[in-house]
């Protein structure tokens, strides 16, 4: 089984510069499990790595879609294994890095994702169903059919919520006992599955501190920017957090103090969500920064020790 080494975790936590350090010490190149980051002209609200922040190590999945283009799972799990040939082929170690639960448990499981036939006329009418009632009462449908693939995607997430109300009224199974088939799938690499967390509140903390940063770089310029060259406010692209709320800004929906508010506040409950969903992976390995004394050299010697198998039976650590 090839090597494949997962660096993810919670929005805000620091994944980025300890993946860097990573990738350096393993000869290794590292793909983005990041459902914005993918898009270009979309940097700030991204928190999107800079090319001088990558120091030489080649990144993939950043910057590949217009914000005009629908990203999904399907596309993700594609280009993913594609991005894994190249870097296998240069003999190098591929490193998962990001936050997207779901898009590392697609590669990882090799989930397969072959779809019920197409229905455009069910599509259409839940589309409609959402614009008319709203995502509240969107996300109660799936509740009623599919309490727990409720639990696990977020009202606003329309698009999965849809495809989960679709798969359930197509083939009278619920979305969420395929997706746990799937999950119980065996791994299809020989991998090292790290989370790197830190306490609630000081990630809380670090959460807003980035917004704020976030708002002074030009978050809101950037979205403006966005919408002159013709996004539209229900793309995929524009649900990203950080921007839905702008729009609603610019659209004299809500002040400024308020979009921010709501940013950090829905991002904060986004951390949480991620934490939940890394709770319940198998294998994983749990970075908690304040273990480590916030000392990334031993984070870092940690990772390489579980690599290189010096820590005897993962399983057990």
């Amino acid at each position: 089984m090839k090597k494949l080494i997962i660096l993810t975790g919670p929005t805000a936590v620091g994944k980025t510069k300890l993946s860097i350090a990573l990738a350096k010490a393993v000869n290794g190149e590292i793909i983005s499990a990041d459902s914005m980051q993918v898009y270009r002209h979309m940097d700030i609200g991204s928190a999107k790595i800079h090319p001088e922040q990558m120091q030489g190590i080649k990144h993939y999945l950043v910057d590949i879609m217009e914000p005009s283009e629908d990203f999904n799972i399907v596309l993700f799990q594609t280009y993913a294994k594609q991005a894994m040939a190249e870097i296998y082929g240069k003999g190098k170690i591929p490193i998962l890095v990001g936050g997207t639960g779901f898009y590392i448990q697609s590669v990882l499981y090799d989930i397969d994702f072959s779809k019920s036939d197409e229905n455009p006329a069910l599509r259409a009418e839940l589309e409609a169903v959402a614009r008319q009632k709203g995502t509240a009462y969107l996300h109660s449908l799936l509740k009623e059919c599919d309490e727990k693939a409720a639990e696990e995607i977020h009202a606003n997430n329309v698009k999965r919520v849809i495809r989960a109300i679709e798969y359930f009224r197509q083939t009278g199974r619920k979305i969420s006992e395929h997706n746990e088939t799937q999950r119980r799938k065996q791994c299809a690499y020989d991998a090292r599955y790290f989370v790197l967390t830190d306490e609630r509140q000081r990630l809380y903390e670090n959460i807003d501190k980035r917004v704020d940063i976030m708002i002074k770089n030009g978050l809101v310029d950037e979205v403006r920017k966005l919408l002159a060259m013709g996004c539209m406010r229900d793309s995929t692209a524009m649900q990203g957090l950080g921007y839905k709320e702008i729009i609603s800004y610019l659209e004299g929906e809500t002040t400024l103090e308020e979009a921010v508010y709501i940013i950090k506040r829905d991002t904060r409950h986004f951390a949480k969500r991620q934490l939940t969903w890394f709770r319940r992976e198998r294998d994983v390995l749990w970075l908690e920064k304040n273990k480590f004394a916030y000392d990334e050299e031993k984070m870092l010697n940690y990772m390489l020790g579980v690599i290189n198998n010096e820590h005897g039976n993962r399983e057990h650590l």
